[in-house]
């Protein structure tokens, strides 16, 4: 009885139906239907069933199929097992975020190694991946050394690549695998690095080199983060580090700052042993354009830390964000809020932010004005203290030194109106030393000028015999060949070289630029001191904001005497404009001076 038989009986006697007769049935030997079917007629139990399908031949011959398979399948499912760990045990692997640093420094030392230069398939691309500061160009010629046309080869997808480090296998691929973190299902792409070799401290030691020379190669460059959606950070740019001597203010300011973030980054050890947390804050507030930007990047690059801008006006911001980004941030990195007078106010007047002398000039002159300007800024406030973004200022506070605040991080807030802030902001702990920024003073002045005309690099040369002509030089200055754009747009007749420069009419500069025709020289050591001495002169000291005056010197960027001469029309027209703006909004006097300090600090502790 074949088992098709014995299968369609058994089926038949289940459904309680009469057995289809086959010719074996007709037999002498009895059927599978008669060993099922109980004596007395009905359907069979259990246990008939049982014993009539361990009777049947058929099923042992199944079984035997069974357990044959079975052990095959165990066998094969073991080995794979034993090879598993046979290769992990002389692989070591090593899986990065392609937009992670880790990534970031394996693709540099990749690019050192001419890793790509012999593959068959690469993926191609003119973005530079690595420091901003050093210029890759796979193709090898001297066109790319631009960086606007180099060209950088990358793996690519679902390849592997190999070379050899220490005398160890090692090979390179890349993947896109599918975000299981991401609620929209998006992919990423994924680094992996495999080593052959039982030893996984020659992969910590891969990375330690690749992360030295990235380090190497970008250590004058300052990383930049901005915040990416909620609760992330995201790497926007590298900057050069900015010297202290481009950062001119009054003497001691910026070692101060400089000193205090430095002390306090040496001092994590005495916060713990106190019960301190370990944050500082700062606050450079005063007028704009006085170097506040400048002197947070300075101090970055002195410390060798990362600034993360956070911007407490962004519509998608609340507190719980804010408290999420303010917490992922790294231990040592420098955290900077700017314009924080305006992230709680809906529609703050800025104080002519574009004139910042008009705005000291008519404080200075109005107390009431200020306190009209400062009651307008609170009343334009929120109920409950919060903006339209849903960031309230008991959540700010509590980011900044509430129980899931981060610690290790140095924060630096401007402003411009100081008389805004919320006084819980600026209790210690939070914001514990306060800067303020007034208008450019007489040694800012001097220091502005020797920046622009004298060379740090190289010694000036003095030349002693035109110690005494600096007025010739000057007259023989503006008859040089250095053309100057002038803001009438209506040259003088036969200059051609004055048709091609002017501005034409409609456009209007807050500086008028030249172009050199010749080349610049070497402003002599005893000129350029009579020069600043000069200058500073005829600049009104806590009159003009530093960015004022730069904007000025640009226009005489490479004729000094010039700048020097036509100083005392530039102050007098500029103070002209200033009274006359002050004037139309009856705010001050014509004829005002101002006053204000440049560098005052205090520490809130005191």
């Amino acid at each position: 009885m074949d088992a098709a038989e014995v299968l369609q009986t058994v089926l038949s006697v289940i459904q309680g139906g009469t057995p289809i007769a086959t010719p074996s049935s007709a037999t002498s030997t009895p059927s599978s239907s008669q060993m099922l079917s109980p004596q007395g007629g009905g359907p069979p139990t259990i246990p008939q069933m049982i014993v009539t399908l361990l009777s049947l031949g058929a099923f042992w011959d199944w079984l035997k199929v069974l357990l044959v398979g079975a052990f095959l399948e165990i066998c094969r499912r073991g080995s794979a097992a034993v090879w598993e760990k046979l290769w992990d045990s002389v692989w070591v692997t090593a899986d990065f975020e392609w937009d992670s640093d880790g990534a970031e420094w394996l693709m540099y030392w990749l690019s050192q190694q001419r890793v790509f230069q012999k593959a068959r398939s690469i993926e191609v691309c003119t973005w530079y991946f690595g420091p901003e500061g050093v210029c890759v160009n796979d193709l090898g010629d001297s066109d790319g050394d631009d960086r606007n046309d180099q060209v950088v080869f990358l793996p690519s997808l679902a390849r592997t690549y190999s070379l050899w480090y220490r005398g160890l296998y090692l090979t390179v691929s890349r993947d896109r695998v599918l975000d299981a973190g991401s609620p929209w299902k998006t992919s990423k792409d994924m680094l992996q690095i495999s080593m052959l070799t039982r030893d996984s401290g020659l992969l910590r030691e891969l990375l330690k080199e690749a992360r030295k020379a990235y380090k190497a190669a970008n250590g004058h460059l300052i990383d930049v983060f901005v915040t990416e959606g909620t609760e992330n950070w995201q790497r926007v740019a590298a900057q050069e580090k900015r010297p202290m001597s481009s950062v001119v203010l009054d003497p001691g300011v910026f070692e101060l700052v400089l000193e205090d973030a430095r002390d306090f980054l040496n001092s994590r050890k005495w916060y713990s042993d106190r019960g301190i947390p370990f944050r500082r804050g700062y606050l450079l507030y005063g007028a704009p354009g006085a170097g506040k930007t400048s002197m947070i990047h300075s101090i970055a690059g002195e410390l060798g830390l990362a600034i993360y801008i956070l911007s407490l006006t962004v519509t998608s911001l609340n507190d719980n964000s804010l408290k999420a980004l303010i917490s992922h941030l790294p231990k040592s990195c420098i955290l900077l809020m700017e314009d924080i007078d305006a992230a709680f106010v809906r529609g703050i007047a800025r104080r002519d932010i574009a004139n910042p002398e008009l705005h000291l000039l008519t404080s200075s002159n109005d107390d009431g004005d200020d306190n009209e300007d400062s009651s307008k800024g609170h009343a334009g406030r929120d109920p409950g203290g919060g903006g339209h973004n849903g960031v309230t200022l008991s959540g700010l506070l509590n980011a900044l030194d509430g129980i899931a605040a981060q610690e290790g991080r140095i924060l630096f807030a401007t402003t411009n109106d100081y008389a805004a802030l919320d006084p819980a902001l600026l209790r210690p702990g939070r914001l514990d030393l306060h800067i303020e920024f007034g208008l450019a003073s007489k040694h800012q002045a001097k220091e502005l000028f020797k920046r622009f005309y004298t060379s740090s690099d190289a010694p000036v040369k003095v030349d002693e015999e035109d110690d005494d002509n600096i007025e010739d030089d000057g007259a023989g200055e503006k008859n040089s060949a250095y053309s100057s754009r002038t803001v009438s747009p209506v040259p003088p007749p036969g200059n051609a070289t004055s048709k091609l420069l002017a501005m034409p009419e409609g456009v209007k500069s807050v500086y008028v630029g030249m172009t050199c025709t010749r080349h610049s020289f070497q402003l002599p050591q005893k000129k350029a001191a009579a020069l600043v001495e000069r200058f500073a002169a005829a600049i009104p000291p806590h009159t003009f904001s530093m960015a004022t005056l730069q904007g000025y010197l640009m226009a005489y960027k490479v004729r000094p005497y010039v700048a020097v001469e036509e100083a005392p029309a530039w102050v007098e027209k500029k103070m002209r404009e200033n009274d006359t703006q002050a004037a139309a909004k009856g705010r001050g006097s014509p004829g005002a001076s101002t006053l204000g300090k440049t560098g005052t600090f205090h520490d809130v502790d005191d």
